[in-house]
Formats: C-alpha cells, structure tokens, sequence
C-alpha cells in the first residue's frame, strides 16, 4: 500500500504542475456516468459511491476476447477465477465484486435488469452454489463502455445488489467496425479466433440503430501432468473448446410528442466440451481398457433484451420498459458409459437440461427539483415474474450409477417452478449548496414465495475545496434465494477427498434434505458501510481511497459435502442408488467483508501528436465467519466444512494491485498491463493450502496503417506465471491435476493475440 501512495503521490505532483497546460485538452477525457443516480449523468468524481468506469476502447486494448477476462486485469474489486474441470464452473464462469458471491452482483444491461443464467455452480470452485450472470453471453464488440458501481444498491435497484453493480451501455455510435483477432498459448494449445462486425446509422432523421455479430472459438487446454499410475497423461486441466456466436441491436426512435422507443436485444449461442476426470481401466475394461475421460457438452442459449417508451410530461421524465430474459442449457454426456448397463452401455447420453425465464416490467419518473443548488426526485414500480425449469435426460443417463461424468438430470419430483414480485421505491437527491449532495433511496419489495423486504440507503458528498471531495454510505439490501437454489437437483462426479465419487445434490424441501438438516430458505441481508476520499489536484488527475465494510446474514450456501453411515441410511431409505454423499442450499452463516479500495487515473497529451492514459489500482478484502449455524437434525454433520467456508471467505486473493498505462503517439499505440493477485487459501484435494501471491504482465502494441485500418499484437501473461501446485495433488488422479481452479489467475501461461480491425 505504501508504494501505491508513493506512486500516486508521484502523479498528483506531476499532474499538479502540468495541471494549468493540460486544463483544456483533458477537460474532454472526463467520464460521465449514469449508473448509481436516477438524476442527470454526471462526473464520476462527482459520484457519493465508488465507481469504475471502462470504455470499449480499454477494454479491446487489452488483447482478451470477453468482457471477464478483460475487467479482471484492470478493475481491482473485479475477480474472475477460471474454474476448469466442471461442467457448471467451466461454462458459466463466475465473476465477484469485494470478494463477495457472483450472484450478490446485480448486472444490468442499458440500466435494466439483466437475467441470470440458467446453470447454477455446482461444482467445488469459487462460487459454489452461485447462480451467476453470464457477462460471457454478451459480445464484448457490442459494448460501448462498463459501469462498476461499487457499492450496495439494493434500495435503489432491488435485490442482489449487495456488493454493487455491473451496468453494460451498449454502443450507440455510427459508421462500420470490424475485426478479427487471433491467438494461442504458449504450449501451443488453446487457439482462439475471434471476429466482430458491427455499424451503426440512422433511421431518417428521428432514430439510430446499432447492430454487432460475434464469433469466438477457443480451443482447449491441458496443463496435466503425468500420471504417476500410468505414466501418462490421463486428464485435462484448462479451458474447454468452446464457440460462441453473438449477436447485439440497440436503437431508438422519436415518435414525436417528446416520447421515444427504444430497445436492445443480445442473443448468444454457445457449445462448448469440458471434460470430467479420469476414470481408471478397472471402471469399464470391456468398452475402455486404457480407461477414459467424459466429456460434457453443453448447448446454452442466452437471450434477453428491454423494449420501452421514455418521454416527457408536465415537468416529469417517465420510462415504461420491459426487459425479458432468456437461458436454456442442455447437457450431454459422450466417451462414457453406465457401468449399471454393463457392455451393453451407450458411450453418449442426453444428460437433459435447465431453462431459466425472466421477464421485468417496470415504470420511473423522475423530475428535477428547485431546491438549494438542485436536486432530482424519482418514484418508479416494477414487476418481476421469473421461472425455472429441469429437463430430465435418457433413462440411461441416470439409471442406476448413471452416465460417468455426467449422470443425467432425473429430480425425485419434477422441477417446474415459477414465482412473482413486486415493487416500489422512492430514490432522490439534493444539493442544499453547491459543495454538499445528499441522496437516499428507499424501495419495498413482496415476492410470491418468501414475502416482503424492505431496503434502504443514505449518502452524501461534500467538496469543500474543489480539489478534494468527502464521501459516504449507509445502506441495507438483501438478496432473495433464487429459484435455481430453491429446487435445484442432480447427481454429479466429483473428488471428495482425492476420491472420485458421485455426489448428489437435493432440492431443499426434498425428504432426503430434510432428514439430512436442511430447513427454507431466507433471503440473504446486508448492512453495508463506505467511506472515502475524492481527490483532483489538476486536470487529467484523480485519486480515490474507499473503505467499506459488508455484514451478510443469512447468507446462502451450498452445504458441505455430507457423508457416513447416517447419510447412507438417508440415501437408502430414499431408494438413492446413483450417489454415495449428499448436500443442499441452507442459510449456513453470517460473514462480514471488510476492506479498502485506492485507485488513481492520469491521462492528457502528449505534445500535439499524442495522448497518454495511466491508471493504478489496489484493494484488500477480508471475510470473517460471524456464525456458523448448527445442523440441528444431525449435529455430528456440519453445515459447512473448512473447504466450503474457504470456497466462500478466503478462495479468491486478499489483495490485488493493477496498474494498466498506454500511450498514443502518431500512428503508434503502446499499452502495459500489470496485475498482482494477493495469496489465497482453498482446500483442493483433502488439505487446505495457502497459496502464494502471482504478478501477471501484459504487453500491446498497435499500428494505425491508416485512418480506417489497424494491425496490432498482445503479448499476455509475458512472465509466464502460473499458480502454486496443490501440495497433496498426489492423492487424487496420480497427480495429474496440478493447479488450483480458484484464485485470480487461470492455467494457459503466456499467450501471443494478432489482431487487425478496421473502420468504415
């Protein structure tokens, strides 16, 4: 932290004394923001919470070709751990704000609510248990710039906006773009190639419409080691091949009258193969004698989009929108068999499938008010109905041990769940004088299944020199239990213990729940407190330091993995024959997340023929376990083991430091990226591990041929830097698995990206 102080020190000195020459030309490099207010955009120094703001043209200068993997490297309160080997984990990759869940960040797309996926983490990574939303889903070349509000914002936009909020404006521009870009690691493997097309015009003079196409290919990666039972290669660790084709439209439209239409719509097709682990010659001799790796394929459709109207009235700004929402995952299961089945076992099953529906319609008018120095005051509605679905695969998928790797979705009852909500808030502003910003924010909430939530916020603002600006909030929020946790239920192969086993996991009302300690679900509740400093010594320059400080209640959890002779009495008794161990969602603790953020951003002009950007960033979190709830049904069977508290509080690092520079000159751009992710702690195999802090550099370099033609190259990861090995990865797959799939850092090492982009 020191260093970082020294560091932005550094910049405000230099930033001061270059201040009066750089007023005019930076003055037009100030970001606007929308989201955290219902009143006019407005500066993001002038923001009373944190907020990060990413345009589309950091975001491709980083050589990535998804919007994670890119905001992980240069946000600092931005994780993205690259889980690997599960079918759920390595498909729908989860992202966490303040260290906290991926679905206790709400996401929005153009300020309207944007849908979870239908594929909840079952798997034993980071964000086990989540229902994450997949940022995956939207094309990255369709995207004009990132909103990170980091802050809580249930009141202001309902729940799970407990760590903040992820608001996605998609572009709006006119003229064509295209590009295509290219890659692979440096072990060869893992090839991608990534092609976008967009354009933007007008529709006569009273609209625009923006549309964008995308396809990314990726090929798989495998950093396994030799087998020690074998002596070979038997698994795979690393990304699974993958193809994702995109497509993006955004317009709108004045009817006259001072009313517009407007809307957008994103759809994403995926089909991607992960492989499950090794399965040794003695499982099937007679159909793999060499022993075999499944493999899950999984065929996800992603869907949602908003339509509305917003006009003017009286003095009222009014927006009537609705914004639905689609996922559809379907998983099937091939180089496999049903030992059940004998050699007469397929080796391809339709392991079945999940469907996510969501559809939001709601109504805000806002109006500004005379008061003090101004002020704005908003009152909206909304209505939410969202449904979830589990399709059942082949009898043969889940008939008695089921498809290895993958047995087929067959719940005791079938899965067909659907429920409604409502709600209303108030949110408004005001500056008594100039200096000051006051803002609070109240909303009501009544869901169908669990009842009513209320939630609250306060913040202020106060400059009392221009240069510096004092911060805070005060806020609640909760989070509801999301159906997918509410009546989620498969059969699954993972290790416990080093020990390939099949796992179920059972609906929470399920008998086999019950007898086993589970009990409703509650919504998740949240005390959050934030503090900082807003510092602008010149043009060009800004420093931030935030505290903060987030108490969870009730918090949501996927149970430990539970097993024994009282389990295998409960599985018997309810005729379970596919799974030896057993868990389920249950509200298993309070945490407290504590942490600071610092950020500082230096940007102007280099002579008449350039410009340069520099920004750092450095955050710490720390999540305390306040309670542990006891299982009352069966007391010698914890709730939550060391490994699933880990996955929770202590799985993703402590500190991560960013710091992400590039400079224009003529025809010539050059960018840096550096990334320290902190140490971590996570049991991945029957010991926990505390594994050592990583330093991650990238390199950019681009070249403008003309006004309409670029070529550019990427160098990621240049040091080559991989996690700590799991100390006791012996035990399980002969060692074969070698890394984490938590942390900051994923498993391909250093990747080269050619790209060339055009626009016209």
């Amino acid at each position: 932290m020191f260093r970082l102080f020294a560091t932005t020190s550094a910049f405000a000195l230099l930033a001061t004394a270059a201040g009066g020459a750089q007023a005019q030309e930076t003055a037009q490099l100030e970001e606007v923001v929308v989201v955290g207010s219902r009143a006019t955009a407005r500066l993001v120094t002038d923001s009373p919470a944190p907020v990060d703001v990413i345009s589309a043209e950091t975001l491709a200068a980083q050589g990535f070709d998804d919007i994670n993997r890119a905001l992980a490297f240069i946000a600092p309160s931005f994780n993205f751990p690259r889980g690997a080997t599960g079918p759920s984990a390595a498909n729908t990759r989860a992202a966490s704000l303040r260290g906290l869940a991926p679905d206790q960040v709400l996401v929005l797309v153009d300020g309207k609510r944007w849908h979870a996926s239908s594929v909840i983490n079952f798997n034993n990574v980071f964000g086990r248990g989540s229902v994450p939303t997949d940022l995956g889903a939207i094309p990255m070349s369709a995207v004009a710039r990132i909103e990170i509000l980091r802050d809580g914002a249930a009141a202001q936009y309902g729940s799970d906006a407990i760590a903040g909020v992820i608001n996605i404006v998609m572009r709006s521009d006119r003229g064509g773009r295209a590009t295509v870009q290219a890659g692979r690691t440096e072990e060869g493997d893992g090839g991608t190639v990534t092609a976008s097309l967009g354009y933007g015009f007008t529709l006569g003079e009273r609209g625009r419409l923006n549309l964008s196409a995308e396809v990314r290919s990726r090929n798989s990666t495998n950093r396994a080691a030799i087998d020690s039972r074998y002596g070979r290669v038997t698994t795979q660790q690393g990304d699974p091949d993958s193809l994702d084709v995109g497509l993006a439209a955004n317009g709108e439209y004045d009817l006259g009258g001072a009313v517009t239409l407007y809307g957008d719509v994103v759809y994403d097709r995926r089909r991607s193969i992960s492989p499950a682990q090794y399965r040794a010659p003695t499982v099937a001799p007679a159909i793999y004698p060499q022993g075999f790796v499944p493999h899950i394929r999984l065929d996800l459709d992603d869907a949602g989009g908003a339509v509305g109207l917003r006009g003017a009235w009286r003095g009222w700004s009014w927006d009537l929108s609705d914004a639905p929402g689609y996922s559809h995952a379907r998983f099937a299961v091939r180089d496999t068999t049903n030992t059940s089945l004998g050699t007469a076992s397929p080796t391809r099953f339709d392991g079945g499938g999940a469907r996510y529906v969501q559809n939001v319609l709601d109504f805000t008018a806002s109006r500004p008010l005379r008061l003090g120095a101004g002020g704005n005051l908003a009152l909206g509605v909304e209505h939410r109905w969202e449904g979830f679905k589990i399709i059942s695969g082949e009898p043969n998928s889940y008939t008695g041990a089921g498809a290895q790797g993958f047995p087929g979705f067959n719940p005791p009852t079938p899965v067909d769940a659907d429920r409604g909500a409502v709600a209303a808030f108030v949110d408004g502003e005001l500056k008594p004088v100039e200096s000051v910003t006051l803002a609070a924010a109240a909303r009501y909430e009544h869901y169908g299944d669990f009842g009513d939530a209320t939630s609250g916020k306060i913040s202020a603002l106060w400059r009392p020199v221009p240069v510096l600006a004092v911060r805070g909030t005060i806020s609640t929020g909760f989070r509801a239990p999301s159906l997918q946790q509410r009546f989620f239920s498969t059969v699954t192969s993972q290790s416990s213990g080093g020990i390939l086993v099949n796992i179920g996991t059972f609906a929470v009302d399920d008998p086999v729940s019950r007898a086993l300690g589970a009990s409703p679900l509650k919504p998740e509740k949240s005390h959050n407190l934030s503090a900082g400093l807003v510092v602008t010594p010149a043009a060009g320059f800004s420093f931030t330091a935030d505290v903060f400080r987030i108490r969870i209640e009730d918090r949501i959890a996927l149970s430990e993995t539970l097993s024994g002779a009282a389990v295998t009495a409960v599985l018997k008794a309810a005729g379970v024959t596919n799974a030896s161990q057993a868990r389920f969602f249950t509200n298993a603790a309070d945490t407290t997340t504590r942490g600071y953020e610092l950020t500082a951003n230096w940007r102007g002009r280099l002579g008449a023929n350039g410009r340069f950007d520099v920004t750092a960033g450095h955050t710490q979190t720390d999540t305390d376990l306040d309670r542990l709830r006891a299982n009352l049904v069966l007391p010698s069977l914890p709730l939550l083991g060391v490994a699933a508290i880990d996955l929770m509080a202590d799985a993703l690092p402590r500190t991560k430091t960013t710091m992400t520079a590039r400079a224009d000159w003529r025809a010539w751009s050059a960018g840096v990226n550096l990334a320290r992710f902190g140490s971590f702690r996570a049991v991945q195999v029957a010991s926990e591990q505390v594994f050592g802090p990583i330093t991650t550099i990238d390199l950019t370099l681009d070249y403008a041929v003309n006004s309409r033609l670029k070529v550019g190259l990427s160098v990621l990861n240049l040091s080559d830097a991989y996690p700590d090995k799991i100390v006791d990865r012996a035990l399980t797959q002969g060692g074969g698995i070698q890394y984490p799939e938590v942390g900051g850092v994923g498993t391909n090492g250093r990747e080269y990206v050619l790209r060339l982009s055009s626009r016209f």
